[in-house]
């Protein structure tokens, strides 16, 4: 285990901090990966931990080369906290997962792609909870409502064309589903638990066309093809998210009319809308699916493409997305900024993007950014669905001297723990809504519905 701090040098920060982008954002670099501090963070958005900074893995480097565990303070100060040695895992391609017990938890691809789920704490103490095989486990986990952590992989199953998995948080681990071509292969995007409690995901080959396909998986691991990508609508889709409206949205990698990559529309059915084919000069091969933010929009990445071609083929972009379908680039990297951001973003509770970028930056390993477009502060739970008594814990800024806590209007008890974390439980009476905090500064509200389950 370590922890070194780890700054950008003054030169390379007055060279990167501050850039406007496109619309009035504020692009900022405010870390950059040496090779000795980790390298190359891959398909891994960064994620935020009760004590308000952000946290990451990158695929090598560190003390062995095998990879890291870092989190990084809004600040910019970067600090290593784990650094892989392939005895406990090896190239770590996914983000991380901050689980109810407030614990990180993540997948490595391992050495010949022997993957492994492991479990870190905040002080960087790590426990490998199953060791999965030759699987190559590229995609982060996603923690169900019922507590155990749902997972896919691009390969192994009964066919060796990629699996889904359930893991507890103790290691118990069970094969839900094997992919055998006809209902998709190579399941490389994280799960997502909707509304509905099914779980819906996304292969990024197989299916009628070959191009990869849209599924529905129940809780007991009975697996839906709703949608076979034909090239046209996109092809090989790097996953999806669930909006506000129910809908889900999603990237694909390739396809569309200009085969750069397309932006989709999906309903819990399998009905697609296609909103988006990049062009390359927008941003072209998204790797990740985008995120909703406060205002409703949603924002992402594309690996290559946007202006000033300086990576050959473009350092990649971050983009917006309007519900109708409008894209804005925000930010063209330059590879001094970095390139090839293949991970989505992170809407941090002060309003603000973060993300990461897998190459350029002072020593070309990578990058840590920062985008500011106006968005005011907010309060995220963790998760985002309980019963009555449940307890939640409720993540923010500047939390210290809060008075009060409602659900849907619904007053609760409720403890500060620190000025980045309050822990309370869902009161009587709750129903689905938003959660409040009333603080010093004004009353914030979370970013999504929090939802009351019986």
């Amino acid at each position: 285990m370590m922890n070194r701090p780890f700054v950008v040098s003054a030169s390379f920060a007055l060279m990167l901090l501050g850039v406007v982008a496109a619309g009035g954002q504020t692009f900022r670099t405010i870390g950059t990966f040496s090779g000795a501090n980790g390298a190359n963070p891959d398909y891994a958005p960064l994620v935020q931990g009760t004590d308000g900074n952000y946290y990451g893995t990158t695929q090598k480097g560190g003390t062995y080369g095998f990879g890291t565990v870092f989190y990084v303070t809004p600040s910019g100060t970067l600090h290593t906290l784990h650094s892989f040695d392939s005895t406990d895992g090896a190239y770590p391609n996914a983000g991380l997962l901050l689980g109810t017990d407030e614990n990180f938890y993540g997948t490595t691809v391992g050495v010949n792609g022997d993957s492994t789920v492991f479990k870190i704490t905040r002080e960087g103490t790590l426990h490998t909870l199953a060791s999965l095989g030759e699987v190559y486990c590229e995609a982060g986990l996603v923690q169900g409502t019922d507590g155990s952590l749902y997972g896919t992989t691009g390969i192994g199953g009964a066919y060796n064309l990629g699996m889904i998995f359930r893991i507890t948080t103790e290691g118990a681990l069970t094969t839900l589903h094997s992919f055998d071509g006809g209902d998709g292969e190579n399941p490389g995007a994280p799960l997502v638990q909707a509304t509905d409690g099914n779980f819906y995901g996304t292969t990024s080959s197989g299916g009628s066309y070959g191009s990869g396909t849209a599924f529905k998986m129940s809780a007991s691991g009975v697996v839906t093809t709703l949608h076979n990508f034909d090239f046209t609508d996109g092809a090989s889709p790097a996953g999806m998210m669930q909006a506000t409206n129910g809908e889900f949205y999603g990237t694909t990698l390739a396809g569309g009319a200009n085969n750069d990559g397309t932006i989709f529309k999906m309903t819990s059915s399998g009905t697609i809308t296609m909103l988006h084919s990049f062009d390359s000069t927008d941003g072209s091969l998204p790797k990740d699916a985008p995120l909703q933010a406060t205002d409703g929009n949603l924002y992402g990445t594309t690996s290559e493409g946007g202006v000033g071609q300086t990576c050959g083929g473009g350092c990649g972009t971050i983009f917006r997305l309007t519900p109708g379908g409008t894209v804005t680039t925000l930010h063209s990297f330059n590879s001094v900024d970095g390139f090839r951001p293949s991970a989505g973003l992170l809407q941090a509770t002060s309003g603000s993007f973060y993300g990461t970028t897998f190459g350029g930056g002072a020593y070309y390993d990578g990058t840590l950014f920062g985008l500011s477009s106006g968005l005011g502060p907010f309060v995220s739970t963790l998760p985002s669905v309980r019963k009555v008594g449940q307890g939640v814990i409720i993540l923010g800024n500047s939390l210290k001297g809060s008075t009060r806590v409602t659900f849907n209007g619904t007053a609760a008890v409720f403890t500060i723990v620190s000025n980045t974390e309050i822990a309370t439980t869902v009161p009587y009476g709750a129903t689905t809504g938003p959660v409040k905090v009333v603080t010093p500064g004004g009353t914030l509200k979370s970013n999504v519905p929090f939802r009351v389950i019986r």
